[in-house]
């Protein structure tokens, strides 16, 4: 999926997207994204002055983005404007190396379960290769004035 693809799964923009493209796609298993990390993403001169990395939060956010297009591939629906996609809860989060401007992040999210709107993840972000971020994740899909949600 190009970035015109990832745009029509998701109801992010700049400068909250987190998708650039989406390289792998198996509705009802599994996607691996990526976030290609420019010098000049927005909260680098924040996060921090003189020694710039990724916020954590929002590592696990593009985690999330990904597990919403692997939804709504799954569901064969896409986001409109009743849409509503939440994060439900995060497990285990484990930050292992600092994602620095450059960096190519990719991100593996597997569908563990779903039940009533809510789905569980697995995922994982690498950056060449080696592991920086892995978590269990839990959205909620459903649209506004749905209880799912």
């Amino acid at each position: 999926m190009d970035i015109n693809d990832v745009l029509a799964h998701l109801p992010q923009r700049f400068p909250f997207l987190m998708i650039d493209r989406v390289e792998t796609l198996e509705p009802g298993k599994r996607i691996v994204a990526i976030k290609n990390v420019s010098a000049n993403e927005p909260y680098f001169p924040g996060h921090f002055p003189g020694r710039p990395i990724m916020p954590g939060v929002l590592i696990l956010e593009a985690m999330a983005q990904a597990a919403g297009i692997l939804v709504f591939r799954t569901l064969g629906t896409k986001p409109d404007e009743k849409s509503v996609y939440y994060y439900a809860g995060i497990d285990n989060a484990r930050f292992k190396k600092p994602v620095l401007p450059g960096d190519r992040l990719e991100i593996e999210v597997s569908i563990d379960a779903s039940k009533r709107g809510v789905w569980k993840f697995s995922c994982v972000a690498r950056v060449d290769g080696a592991v920086v971020t892995q978590a269990g994740i839990l959205c909620s899909v459903g649209s506004t004035g749905d209880s799912t949600a």
